[in-house]
Protein backbone atom coordinates (compact mmCIF):
# COMPACT_ATOMS: atom_id res chain seq x y z
CA UNK A 1 0.00 0.00 0.00
CA UNK A 2 2.88 2.37 0.70
CA UNK A 3 4.52 1.84 -2.69
CA UNK A 4 1.44 1.28 -4.87
CA UNK A 5 0.18 4.84 -5.17
CA UNK A 6 -1.14 7.89 -3.30
CA UNK A 7 -2.15 7.32 0.31
CA UNK A 8 -2.93 9.60 3.25
CA UNK A 9 -3.69 7.12 6.04
CA UNK A 10 -2.71 3.45 6.26
CA UNK A 11 -4.83 1.33 8.60
CA UNK A 12 -4.27 -2.10 10.05
CA UNK A 13 -6.96 -4.29 11.67
CA UNK A 14 -5.40 -7.03 13.80
CA UNK A 15 -8.19 -7.93 16.24
CA UNK A 16 -10.79 -10.65 15.97
CA UNK A 17 -12.67 -12.43 18.74
CA UNK A 18 -10.23 -15.34 18.55
CA UNK A 19 -7.27 -12.94 18.54
CA UNK A 20 -8.39 -11.41 21.84
CA UNK A 21 -8.35 -14.87 23.40
CA UNK A 22 -4.85 -15.56 22.06
CA UNK A 23 -3.58 -12.20 23.32
CA UNK A 24 -5.18 -12.90 26.69
CA UNK A 25 -3.21 -16.13 26.99
CA UNK A 26 -0.05 -14.23 26.01
CA UNK A 27 -0.73 -11.73 28.78
CA UNK A 28 -1.06 -14.54 31.32
CA UNK A 29 2.47 -15.66 30.44
CA UNK A 30 3.95 -12.15 30.39
CA UNK A 31 2.07 -9.00 31.49
CA UNK A 32 4.24 -6.94 29.10
CA UNK A 33 2.67 -8.76 26.15
CA UNK A 34 -0.90 -8.64 24.89
CA UNK A 35 -0.33 -6.80 21.61
CA UNK A 36 0.15 -8.05 18.04
CA UNK A 37 3.90 -8.47 17.73
CA UNK A 38 3.63 -9.13 13.99
CA UNK A 39 2.79 -5.45 13.56
CA UNK A 40 6.25 -4.43 14.77
CA UNK A 41 7.95 -6.73 12.27
CA UNK A 42 5.89 -5.23 9.45
CA UNK A 43 6.41 -1.68 10.69
CA UNK A 44 10.20 -2.02 10.72
CA UNK A 45 10.15 -2.41 6.95
CA UNK A 46 7.70 0.40 6.18
CA UNK A 47 8.01 3.07 8.88
CA UNK A 48 10.67 5.09 7.05
CA UNK A 49 8.74 5.01 3.79
CA UNK A 50 5.53 6.08 5.53
CA UNK A 51 7.33 9.00 7.18
CA UNK A 52 8.94 10.02 3.90
CA UNK A 53 5.58 10.06 2.11
CA UNK A 54 3.62 11.71 4.94
CA UNK A 55 1.37 8.72 5.49
CA UNK A 56 -0.23 8.41 8.93
CA UNK A 57 -0.53 4.89 10.38
CA UNK A 58 -3.54 3.87 12.48
CA UNK A 59 -3.83 0.35 13.91
CA UNK A 60 -5.64 -1.58 16.61
CA UNK A 61 -2.65 -3.92 17.00
CA UNK A 62 -2.32 -2.63 20.56
CA UNK A 63 -4.84 -5.28 21.56
CA UNK A 64 -4.77 -5.63 25.35
CA UNK A 65 -1.72 -3.41 25.86
CA UNK A 66 -1.80 -0.36 23.55
CA UNK A 67 0.56 1.60 25.80
CA UNK A 68 3.07 -1.25 25.55
CA UNK A 69 2.90 -1.31 21.77
CA UNK A 70 3.18 2.48 21.58
CA UNK A 71 6.38 2.28 23.64
CA UNK A 72 7.68 -0.50 21.40
CA UNK A 73 6.95 1.63 18.30
CA UNK A 74 8.93 4.53 19.78
CA UNK A 75 11.83 2.19 20.48
CA UNK A 76 11.66 0.84 16.94
CA UNK A 77 11.58 4.36 15.48
CA UNK A 78 14.69 5.27 17.46
CA UNK A 79 16.40 2.08 16.32
CA UNK A 80 15.76 2.73 12.60
CA UNK A 81 16.29 6.49 12.92
CA UNK A 82 12.84 7.66 11.87
CA UNK A 83 11.54 10.71 13.80
CA UNK A 84 7.85 9.90 14.26
CA UNK A 85 5.40 10.88 16.98
CA UNK A 86 3.31 8.12 18.54
CA UNK A 87 0.00 8.30 20.42
CA UNK A 88 -2.34 5.63 21.68
CA UNK A 89 -5.95 5.07 22.73
CA UNK A 90 -6.89 3.18 25.89
CA UNK A 91 -9.75 2.68 28.33
CA UNK A 92 -11.43 -0.24 26.60
CA UNK A 93 -10.05 -2.87 29.00
CA UNK A 94 -12.82 -3.77 31.46
CA UNK A 95 -11.46 -7.17 32.50
CA UNK A 96 -11.42 -6.20 36.18
CA UNK A 97 -15.20 -5.68 36.07
CA UNK A 98 -15.90 -9.22 34.80
CA UNK A 99 -15.04 -11.87 37.36
CA UNK A 100 -13.36 -14.92 35.86
CA UNK A 101 -12.85 -13.30 32.46
CA UNK A 102 -9.63 -13.75 30.53
CA UNK A 103 -10.35 -10.53 28.61
CA UNK A 104 -13.21 -8.04 28.59
CA UNK A 105 -12.96 -5.09 26.24
CA UNK A 106 -15.45 -2.44 25.20
CA UNK A 107 -15.64 -1.63 21.52
CA UNK A 108 -14.61 2.03 21.35
CA UNK A 109 -15.31 4.37 18.45
CA UNK A 110 -13.02 6.53 16.38
CA UNK A 111 -13.09 9.75 18.44
CA UNK A 112 -9.92 8.86 20.35
CA UNK A 113 -8.11 8.26 17.08
CA UNK A 114 -9.36 11.61 15.81
CA UNK A 115 -7.96 13.35 18.89
CA UNK A 116 -4.55 11.71 18.51
CA UNK A 117 -4.30 12.75 14.87
CA UNK A 118 -5.41 16.29 15.66
CA UNK A 119 -2.54 16.42 18.17
CA UNK A 120 -0.07 15.60 15.39
CA UNK A 121 0.51 11.85 15.85
CA UNK A 122 2.18 10.05 12.95
CA UNK A 123 1.33 6.62 14.37
CA UNK A 124 -1.81 5.89 16.42
CA UNK A 125 -2.09 2.61 18.31
CA UNK A 126 -5.39 1.49 19.83
CA UNK A 127 -6.78 -1.33 21.85
CA UNK A 128 -10.24 -2.70 21.11
CA UNK A 129 -11.97 -0.24 18.80
CA UNK A 130 -14.54 -1.23 16.21
CA UNK A 131 -12.96 -2.29 12.94
CA UNK A 132 -14.63 0.59 11.10
CA UNK A 133 -13.28 3.14 13.62
CA UNK A 134 -9.87 2.77 11.99
CA UNK A 135 -11.38 4.59 8.99
CA UNK A 136 -14.06 6.80 10.56
CA UNK A 137 -11.61 8.22 13.12
CA UNK A 138 -9.11 9.45 10.51
CA UNK A 139 -11.95 10.70 8.28
CA UNK A 140 -13.35 12.81 11.14
CA UNK A 141 -9.86 14.26 11.68
CA UNK A 142 -9.24 14.95 8.01
CA UNK A 143 -12.56 16.72 7.43
CA UNK A 144 -12.95 18.13 10.95
CA UNK A 145 -16.32 16.46 11.53
CA UNK A 146 -18.14 16.73 14.84
CA UNK A 147 -19.89 14.00 16.83
CA UNK A 148 -23.23 15.25 15.48
CA UNK A 149 -22.25 14.74 11.82
CA UNK A 150 -24.16 11.47 11.76
CA UNK A 151 -24.58 11.08 8.00
CA UNK A 152 -20.92 11.83 7.31
CA UNK A 153 -19.73 9.49 10.06
CA UNK A 154 -22.10 6.77 8.88
CA UNK A 155 -20.67 6.98 5.37
CA UNK A 156 -17.14 6.61 6.72
CA UNK A 157 -18.22 3.69 8.93
CA UNK A 158 -19.64 1.90 5.89
CA UNK A 159 -16.39 2.53 3.99
CA UNK A 160 -14.46 1.24 6.99
CA UNK A 161 -16.55 -1.90 7.07
CA UNK A 162 -15.72 -2.53 3.42
CA UNK A 163 -11.98 -2.10 4.07
CA UNK A 164 -11.71 -3.97 7.37
CA UNK A 165 -11.07 -7.43 5.92
CA UNK A 166 -8.58 -6.34 3.28
CA UNK A 167 -8.80 -8.29 0.06
CA UNK A 168 -12.27 -9.62 0.80
CA UNK A 169 -13.34 -6.38 -0.93
CA UNK A 170 -11.17 -6.99 -4.01
CA UNK A 171 -12.16 -10.51 -4.98
CA UNK A 172 -11.01 -12.61 -2.03
CA UNK A 173 -13.58 -15.08 -0.63
CA UNK A 174 -15.90 -13.98 -3.44
CA UNK A 175 -18.72 -16.22 -4.69
CA UNK A 176 -18.08 -15.39 -8.36
CA UNK A 177 -14.29 -15.72 -8.17
CA UNK A 178 -14.07 -17.61 -11.47
CA UNK A 179 -15.09 -14.46 -13.36
CA UNK A 180 -11.90 -12.63 -12.37
CA UNK A 181 -8.19 -13.18 -11.84
CA UNK A 182 -8.02 -13.15 -8.04
CA UNK A 183 -4.79 -15.09 -7.55
CA UNK A 184 -3.09 -12.05 -5.95
CA UNK A 185 -5.79 -9.47 -5.16
CA UNK A 186 -4.60 -5.99 -4.28
CA UNK A 187 -5.67 -4.32 -1.06
CA UNK A 188 -8.67 -1.96 -1.20
CA UNK A 189 -8.61 1.74 -0.42
CA UNK A 190 -11.32 4.32 0.13
CA UNK A 191 -11.33 7.80 -1.36
CA UNK A 192 -13.53 9.56 1.18
CA UNK A 193 -15.28 12.84 0.37
CA UNK A 194 -16.28 15.68 2.71
CA UNK A 195 -19.92 14.49 2.74
CA UNK A 196 -18.92 10.98 3.89
CA UNK A 197 -19.47 9.31 0.53
CA UNK A 198 -16.57 7.23 -0.74
CA UNK A 199 -15.16 5.44 -3.73
CA UNK A 200 -13.79 1.97 -3.06
CA UNK A 201 -10.88 1.19 -5.38
CA UNK A 202 -7.33 -0.20 -5.37
CA UNK A 203 -3.98 0.98 -6.55
CA UNK A 204 -3.29 0.70 -10.30
CA UNK A 205 -1.66 -2.51 -11.43
CA UNK A 206 -2.72 -4.59 -8.45
CA UNK A 207 -4.64 -7.82 -8.89
CA UNK A 208 -8.20 -8.75 -8.11
CA UNK A 209 -11.26 -6.64 -8.84
CA UNK A 210 -13.43 -3.98 -7.25
CA UNK A 211 -17.03 -4.33 -8.39
CA UNK A 212 -20.51 -3.77 -7.06
CA UNK A 213 -20.53 -7.48 -6.27
CA UNK A 214 -17.30 -7.53 -4.25
CA UNK A 215 -18.35 -4.44 -2.31
CA UNK A 216 -21.84 -5.81 -1.67
CA UNK A 217 -20.36 -9.07 -0.41
CA UNK A 218 -18.23 -7.27 2.13
CA UNK A 219 -21.06 -4.96 3.20
CA UNK A 220 -23.05 -8.08 4.13
CA UNK A 221 -20.18 -9.65 6.06
CA UNK A 222 -20.80 -10.08 9.80
CA UNK A 223 -23.67 -7.58 9.86
CA UNK A 224 -27.14 -8.12 11.17
CA UNK A 225 -30.14 -5.82 10.71
CA UNK A 226 -30.55 -2.65 8.64
CA UNK A 227 -29.11 -0.63 11.51
CA UNK A 228 -25.37 -1.10 11.95
CA UNK A 229 -24.91 -0.06 15.56
CA UNK A 230 -21.62 1.59 16.46
CA UNK A 231 -20.13 3.65 19.26
CA UNK A 232 -19.98 6.86 17.16
CA UNK A 233 -23.05 6.50 14.97
CA UNK A 234 -25.74 4.08 13.86
CA UNK A 235 -25.29 3.55 10.11
CA UNK A 236 -28.39 2.74 8.12
CA UNK A 237 -27.41 -0.05 5.74
CA UNK A 238 -30.81 0.20 4.07
CA UNK A 239 -29.80 3.61 2.69
CA UNK A 240 -26.52 2.52 1.06
CA UNK A 241 -26.33 3.10 -2.69
CA UNK A 242 -23.64 1.64 -4.93
CA UNK A 243 -22.82 3.00 -8.39
CA UNK A 244 -20.07 2.25 -10.85
CA UNK A 245 -17.43 4.98 -10.98
CA UNK A 246 -15.13 3.49 -13.61
CA UNK A 247 -12.95 0.37 -13.80
CA UNK A 248 -12.29 -1.03 -10.32
CA UNK A 249 -14.15 1.90 -8.77
CA UNK A 250 -17.44 1.66 -6.86
CA UNK A 251 -19.01 4.71 -5.26
CA UNK A 252 -20.83 4.38 -1.93
CA UNK A 253 -23.31 7.20 -1.34
CA UNK A 254 -26.59 8.08 0.32
CA UNK A 255 -25.68 6.59 3.69
CA UNK A 256 -27.78 8.00 6.49
CA UNK A 257 -26.71 8.00 10.10
CA UNK A 258 -28.51 8.16 13.41
CA UNK A 259 -27.34 8.74 16.96
CA UNK A 260 -25.40 5.82 18.44
CA UNK A 261 -26.95 3.65 21.13
CA UNK A 262 -26.27 4.70 24.72
CA UNK A 263 -24.33 1.51 25.44
CA UNK A 264 -21.12 -0.07 24.15
CA UNK A 265 -20.65 -3.71 23.32
CA UNK A 266 -18.16 -5.55 25.52
CA UNK A 267 -16.46 -8.67 24.16
CA UNK A 268 -15.70 -11.13 26.97
CA UNK A 269 -13.50 -14.21 26.62
CA UNK A 270 -13.05 -16.95 29.19
CA UNK A 271 -11.24 -20.26 29.39
CA UNK A 272 -14.10 -22.68 28.82
CA UNK A 273 -12.34 -25.94 29.56
CA UNK A 274 -10.32 -28.53 27.68
CA UNK A 275 -10.87 -30.19 24.33
CA UNK A 276 -9.46 -32.93 22.15
CA UNK A 277 -10.36 -34.70 18.96
CA UNK A 278 -9.74 -37.85 16.97
CA UNK A 279 -10.55 -38.35 13.29
CA UNK A 280 -11.05 -41.93 12.13
CA UNK A 281 -10.68 -42.83 8.44
CA UNK A 282 -13.34 -45.23 7.14
CA UNK A 283 -12.52 -46.66 3.72
CA UNK A 284 -14.60 -48.61 1.25
CA UNK A 285 -17.77 -50.52 2.02
CA UNK A 286 -20.07 -50.48 5.07
CA UNK A 287 -19.10 -46.95 6.18
CA UNK A 288 -22.15 -46.50 8.41
CA UNK A 289 -21.59 -49.86 10.12
CA UNK A 290 -17.91 -49.08 10.68
CA UNK A 291 -18.82 -45.76 12.27
CA UNK A 292 -21.37 -47.41 14.54
CA UNK A 293 -18.78 -49.97 15.69
CA UNK A 294 -16.31 -47.25 16.73
CA UNK A 295 -19.00 -45.35 18.62
CA UNK A 296 -19.97 -48.48 20.51
CA UNK A 297 -16.38 -49.42 21.33
CA UNK A 298 -15.63 -45.97 22.79
CA UNK A 299 -18.87 -45.59 24.74
CA UNK A 300 -17.30 -46.66 28.03
CA UNK A 301 -14.30 -44.39 27.61
CA UNK A 302 -16.62 -41.44 27.00
CA UNK A 303 -18.66 -42.09 30.12
CA UNK A 304 -18.51 -38.97 32.28
CA UNK A 305 -17.11 -36.67 29.58
CA UNK A 306 -19.07 -33.40 29.65
CA UNK A 307 -19.52 -33.09 25.88
CA UNK A 308 -18.76 -35.62 23.13
CA UNK A 309 -19.81 -34.97 19.53
CA UNK A 310 -19.54 -37.38 16.62
CA UNK A 311 -19.65 -36.21 13.00
CA UNK A 312 -19.54 -38.53 9.99
CA UNK A 313 -18.47 -36.75 6.79
CA UNK A 314 -19.33 -38.90 3.78
CA UNK A 315 -16.44 -37.82 1.60
CA UNK A 316 -16.29 -41.32 0.07
CA UNK A 317 -17.25 -42.14 -3.51
CA UNK A 318 -18.47 -45.47 -4.86
CA UNK A 319 -16.00 -47.39 -7.04
CA UNK A 320 -13.36 -44.70 -6.39
CA UNK A 321 -10.08 -44.79 -8.27
CA UNK A 322 -8.03 -43.49 -5.31
CA UNK A 323 -8.02 -44.65 -1.69
CA UNK A 324 -8.57 -41.13 -0.40
CA UNK A 325 -11.72 -40.60 -2.46
CA UNK A 326 -12.96 -44.01 -1.26
CA UNK A 327 -12.78 -42.85 2.36
CA UNK A 328 -15.09 -41.09 4.81
CA UNK A 329 -14.07 -39.24 7.98
CA UNK A 330 -15.54 -39.90 11.42
CA UNK A 331 -14.69 -37.02 13.78
CA UNK A 332 -14.93 -37.16 17.56
CA UNK A 333 -14.65 -33.86 19.47
CA UNK A 334 -14.64 -34.00 23.27
CA UNK A 335 -14.78 -31.13 25.79
CA UNK A 336 -14.66 -31.16 29.56
CA UNK A 337 -13.73 -28.89 32.48
CA UNK A 338 -10.97 -31.38 33.40
CA UNK A 339 -7.98 -32.01 31.10
CA UNK A 340 -7.66 -35.54 32.48
CA UNK A 341 -10.98 -36.77 31.10
CA UNK A 342 -10.17 -35.64 27.55
CA UNK A 343 -6.40 -36.08 27.55
CA UNK A 344 -4.12 -38.83 26.33
CA UNK A 345 -6.03 -41.47 28.25
CA UNK A 346 -9.03 -40.91 26.01
CA UNK A 347 -7.19 -40.52 22.71
CA UNK A 348 -5.00 -43.52 23.52
CA UNK A 349 -8.14 -45.58 24.11
CA UNK A 350 -9.25 -44.64 20.62
CA UNK A 351 -5.95 -45.62 19.00
CA UNK A 352 -5.75 -48.88 20.96
CA UNK A 353 -8.76 -50.07 18.95
CA UNK A 354 -6.51 -50.38 15.90
CA UNK A 355 -6.20 -54.16 15.94
CA UNK A 356 -9.72 -54.92 17.13
CA UNK A 357 -12.12 -52.62 15.34
CA UNK A 358 -13.29 -52.07 11.78
CA UNK A 359 -11.22 -53.27 8.78
CA UNK A 360 -8.74 -50.69 7.53
CA UNK A 361 -8.63 -48.83 10.88
CA UNK A 362 -6.44 -45.75 10.99
CA UNK A 363 -6.64 -42.14 12.20
CA UNK A 364 -5.46 -38.89 10.65
CA UNK A 365 -3.10 -37.93 13.50
CA UNK A 366 -1.54 -39.57 16.57
CA UNK A 367 -3.18 -39.01 19.96
CA UNK A 368 -2.37 -35.70 21.61
CA UNK A 369 -2.84 -33.96 24.93
CA UNK A 370 -5.94 -31.96 25.78
CA UNK A 371 -5.87 -28.31 24.78
CA UNK A 372 -7.58 -25.39 26.55
CA UNK A 373 -10.37 -23.72 24.64
CA UNK A 374 -11.99 -20.36 25.06
CA UNK A 375 -15.54 -19.14 24.91
CA UNK A 376 -16.72 -15.75 23.72
CA UNK A 377 -19.65 -13.81 25.09
CA UNK A 378 -20.80 -10.24 24.82
CA UNK A 379 -22.25 -7.80 27.29
CA UNK A 380 -23.10 -4.11 27.24
CA UNK A 381 -22.08 -1.17 29.37
CA UNK A 382 -23.24 2.47 29.38
CA UNK A 383 -20.86 4.44 27.19
CA UNK A 384 -20.51 7.02 29.95
CA UNK A 385 -18.94 4.36 32.20
CA UNK A 386 -16.05 3.57 29.84
CA UNK A 387 -12.92 5.74 30.26
CA UNK A 388 -12.22 6.30 26.56
CA UNK A 389 -8.84 8.04 26.65
CA UNK A 390 -6.51 9.42 23.98
CA UNK A 391 -2.93 9.55 25.20
CA UNK A 392 -1.45 12.26 23.02
CA UNK A 393 2.12 12.27 21.62
CA UNK A 394 3.38 14.35 24.56
CA UNK A 395 1.87 11.90 27.04
CA UNK A 396 -1.14 14.03 27.96
CA UNK A 397 -4.25 11.91 28.62
CA UNK A 398 -7.38 13.35 27.03
CA UNK A 399 -10.75 12.00 28.11
CA UNK A 400 -13.11 11.41 25.18
CA UNK A 401 -16.73 12.09 26.14
CA UNK A 402 -19.43 9.68 25.06
CA UNK A 403 -21.31 11.05 22.04
CA UNK A 404 -24.71 12.58 22.80
CA UNK A 405 -27.60 10.14 22.53
CA UNK A 406 -31.05 11.76 22.37
CA UNK A 407 -33.66 9.82 24.37
CA UNK A 408 -35.70 9.30 21.21
CA UNK A 409 -32.81 7.64 19.36
CA UNK A 410 -33.54 4.08 20.42
CA UNK A 411 -32.10 1.54 17.97
CA UNK A 412 -35.23 -0.57 18.38
CA UNK A 413 -37.61 2.09 17.06
CA UNK A 414 -38.77 1.54 13.45
CA UNK A 415 -39.03 5.34 12.80
CA UNK A 416 -37.87 5.97 9.23
CA UNK A 417 -37.31 2.35 8.19
CA UNK A 418 -40.59 2.26 6.33
CA UNK A 419 -40.19 5.69 4.82
CA UNK A 420 -37.34 4.79 2.50
CA UNK A 421 -34.00 6.52 2.09
CA UNK A 422 -33.73 10.24 1.65
CA UNK A 423 -31.65 11.94 -0.99
CA UNK A 424 -27.98 12.34 -0.06
CA UNK A 425 -27.14 15.72 1.43
CA UNK A 426 -24.36 17.96 0.13
CA UNK A 427 -21.76 19.18 2.62
CA UNK A 428 -19.02 21.75 2.10
CA UNK A 429 -15.51 20.90 3.18
CA UNK A 430 -14.51 22.20 6.60
CA UNK A 431 -11.97 25.05 6.91
CA UNK A 432 -9.52 22.64 8.52
CA UNK A 433 -9.74 20.35 5.49
CA UNK A 434 -9.34 23.21 3.02
CA UNK A 435 -6.23 24.38 4.84
CA UNK A 436 -4.67 20.94 5.10
CA UNK A 437 -4.65 19.80 1.49
CA UNK A 438 -3.84 16.23 0.53
CA UNK A 439 -0.68 14.32 -0.12
CA UNK A 440 -2.53 11.51 -1.85
CA UNK A 441 -6.10 10.28 -2.05
CA UNK A 442 -8.16 10.40 -5.21
CA UNK A 443 -6.77 11.09 -8.69
CA UNK A 444 -7.32 14.53 -10.18
CA UNK A 445 -11.01 15.31 -10.58
CA UNK A 446 -12.18 12.28 -8.60
CA UNK A 447 -13.67 12.02 -5.11
CA UNK A 448 -15.97 15.02 -5.01
CA UNK A 449 -19.47 15.07 -3.59
CA UNK A 450 -21.46 12.13 -4.90
CA UNK A 451 -24.34 12.92 -7.23
CA UNK A 452 -27.79 11.86 -6.18
CA UNK A 453 -28.61 8.44 -7.61
CA UNK A 454 -31.89 6.71 -8.10
CA UNK A 455 -33.03 3.83 -5.94
CA UNK A 456 -33.12 0.18 -6.88
CA UNK A 457 -34.79 -0.99 -10.03
CA UNK A 458 -38.60 -1.20 -9.78
CA UNK A 459 -40.31 -4.56 -9.61
CA UNK A 460 -40.73 -6.14 -13.00
CA UNK A 461 -44.36 -6.19 -14.09
CA UNK A 462 -45.59 -8.14 -17.10
CA UNK A 463 -49.27 -7.55 -17.86
CA UNK A 464 -51.13 -10.81 -18.26
CA UNK A 465 -47.99 -12.91 -17.84
CA UNK A 466 -48.53 -16.40 -16.49
CA UNK A 467 -46.17 -18.61 -14.48
CA UNK A 468 -42.61 -18.57 -15.75
CA UNK A 469 -40.70 -21.73 -16.67
CA UNK A 470 -38.41 -22.89 -13.87
CA UNK A 471 -35.43 -25.21 -13.69
CA UNK A 472 -33.91 -27.08 -10.76
CA UNK A 473 -30.54 -25.45 -10.14
CA UNK A 474 -28.18 -24.36 -7.36
CA UNK A 475 -29.08 -21.02 -5.81
CA UNK A 476 -25.49 -19.96 -6.53
CA UNK A 477 -26.20 -19.91 -10.27
CA UNK A 478 -28.08 -16.71 -9.54
CA UNK A 479 -27.03 -15.39 -6.14
CA UNK A 480 -23.84 -14.60 -4.30
CA UNK A 481 -23.39 -15.07 -0.56
CA UNK A 482 -21.02 -14.10 2.23
CA UNK A 483 -21.15 -15.50 5.76
CA UNK A 484 -19.28 -15.11 9.03
CA UNK A 485 -19.41 -15.25 12.80
CA UNK A 486 -20.36 -13.00 15.69
CA UNK A 487 -19.55 -14.97 18.82
CA UNK A 488 -21.93 -17.93 18.85
CA UNK A 489 -24.11 -16.51 16.07
CA UNK A 490 -23.63 -16.58 12.31
CA UNK A 491 -24.90 -14.37 9.54
CA UNK A 492 -25.49 -15.20 5.89
CA UNK A 493 -25.90 -12.37 3.39
CA UNK A 494 -27.35 -13.24 -0.02
CA UNK A 495 -27.49 -10.84 -2.97
CA UNK A 496 -28.37 -10.76 -6.67
CA UNK A 497 -27.41 -8.41 -9.47
CA UNK A 498 -30.69 -7.34 -11.12
CA UNK A 499 -34.08 -5.97 -10.17
CA UNK A 500 -36.09 -8.98 -11.45
CA UNK A 501 -33.76 -11.39 -9.64
CA UNK A 502 -34.19 -9.33 -6.46
CA UNK A 503 -37.97 -9.52 -6.75
CA UNK A 504 -37.74 -13.30 -6.97
CA UNK A 505 -35.16 -13.65 -4.17
CA UNK A 506 -37.13 -11.43 -1.78
CA UNK A 507 -40.36 -13.33 -2.38
CA UNK A 508 -38.81 -16.81 -2.42
CA UNK A 509 -36.03 -17.07 0.17
CA UNK A 510 -38.11 -16.99 3.34
CA UNK A 511 -36.91 -18.06 6.77
CA UNK A 512 -38.78 -21.33 6.27
CA UNK A 513 -37.01 -22.06 2.98
CA UNK A 514 -33.67 -20.98 4.47
CA UNK A 515 -34.11 -23.55 7.26
CA UNK A 516 -35.14 -26.21 4.75
CA UNK A 517 -32.04 -25.58 2.61
CA UNK A 518 -29.75 -25.52 5.67
CA UNK A 519 -31.14 -28.20 8.00
CA UNK A 520 -28.49 -27.46 10.63
CA UNK A 521 -30.36 -24.19 11.33
CA UNK A 522 -33.61 -25.92 12.25
CA UNK A 523 -34.61 -25.34 15.84
CA UNK A 524 -32.52 -22.15 16.01
CA UNK A 525 -33.71 -18.55 15.90
CA UNK A 526 -33.29 -17.19 12.37
CA UNK A 527 -33.89 -13.50 11.65
CA UNK A 528 -34.29 -12.18 8.10
CA UNK A 529 -33.64 -8.59 7.03
CA UNK A 530 -34.18 -6.99 3.62
CA UNK A 531 -31.67 -4.52 2.16
CA UNK A 532 -33.31 -3.43 -1.12
CA UNK A 533 -30.58 -0.92 -1.98
CA UNK A 534 -28.11 -3.81 -2.16
CA UNK A 535 -30.65 -6.27 -3.57
CA UNK A 536 -29.79 -8.42 -0.60
CA UNK A 537 -31.19 -10.46 2.25
CA UNK A 538 -29.31 -10.92 5.49
CA UNK A 539 -30.01 -13.86 7.79
CA UNK A 540 -28.79 -14.10 11.38
CA UNK A 541 -28.69 -17.59 12.92
CA UNK A 542 -28.53 -17.44 16.70
CA UNK A 543 -26.45 -20.01 18.56
CA UNK A 544 -25.31 -22.13 15.63
CA UNK A 545 -21.65 -21.69 16.65
CA UNK A 546 -22.18 -22.52 20.31
CA UNK A 547 -19.58 -20.74 22.43
CA UNK A 548 -17.75 -19.25 19.45
CA UNK A 549 -14.80 -20.12 17.26
CA UNK A 550 -12.36 -20.99 20.04
CA UNK A 551 -14.57 -23.76 21.38
CA UNK A 552 -14.33 -25.41 17.97
CA UNK A 553 -17.20 -27.91 18.05
CA UNK A 554 -18.30 -27.35 14.44
CA UNK A 555 -16.69 -28.44 11.21
CA UNK A 556 -16.76 -24.77 10.14
CA UNK A 557 -16.40 -22.99 13.51
CA UNK A 558 -16.53 -19.46 12.08
CA UNK A 559 -19.33 -20.09 9.56
CA UNK A 560 -17.11 -18.85 6.75
CA UNK A 561 -18.54 -21.37 4.28
CA UNK A 562 -22.15 -21.36 5.45
CA UNK A 563 -23.08 -19.06 2.57
CA UNK A 564 -21.38 -21.29 0.01
CA UNK A 565 -23.30 -24.28 1.36
CA UNK A 566 -26.51 -22.30 0.85
CA UNK A 567 -25.48 -21.42 -2.71
CA UNK A 568 -24.90 -25.11 -3.45
CA UNK A 569 -28.45 -26.11 -2.48
CA UNK A 570 -30.89 -26.71 -5.33
CA UNK A 571 -34.31 -25.14 -5.80
CA UNK A 572 -36.64 -24.13 -8.61
CA UNK A 573 -35.40 -20.95 -10.27
CA UNK A 574 -37.11 -19.12 -13.17
CA UNK A 575 -35.15 -19.86 -16.33
CA UNK A 576 -35.27 -16.25 -17.56
CA UNK A 577 -33.34 -15.09 -14.47
CA UNK A 578 -30.39 -17.43 -14.90
CA UNK A 579 -27.25 -16.48 -16.79
CA UNK A 580 -25.99 -18.85 -19.48
CA UNK A 581 -24.26 -21.92 -18.01
CA UNK A 582 -20.83 -20.45 -18.71
CA UNK A 583 -21.68 -17.10 -17.09
CA UNK A 584 -20.55 -16.81 -13.49
CA UNK A 585 -20.12 -13.08 -12.99
CA UNK A 586 -22.49 -10.43 -11.73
Amino acid sequence: MLTGGPLDVLTGDYLAELTMLILGRDRLKDPDLGYARTFLRQLEEGLGLAHERGVRIVTNAGGLHPAGLAAAVRALAAKVGVPVTVAHVEGDDLTARHEGALTANAYLGGAGITACLRAGADVVVTGRVTDAALVSGPAAWWFDWSAEDHDRLAGAVVAGHVLECGTQATGGNYSFFTAHDVRRPGFPLAEISPDGSAVITKHPGTGGVVSAGTVTAQLLYETQGPRYLGPDVTARLDTVRLTDDGPDRVRISGVRGEAPPPTLKVGVTRIGGWRNEVVFVLTGLDVEAKAELVRAQLADALEGVADARWTLARTDHADADTEETASALLRLVVRDPSPDRVGRALTSAAVELALGSYPGFHVTAPPGPAQPYGVFDSASVPATQVPHTAVLPDGTPLQIPAPPTPPSASPEEPDALSAGPAEPATFPASPAFEARGSGGGAPEGVGGVAPAVSGVEPRETVSGAGPRETVRAPLGRLAGARSGDKGGDANVGVWVATGPAWDWLRDTLTVELFRALLPETRGLTVLRHELPGLRALNFTVTGILGDGVASGHRFDPQAKALGEWLRARHLDIPVHLLPPPEGTGT
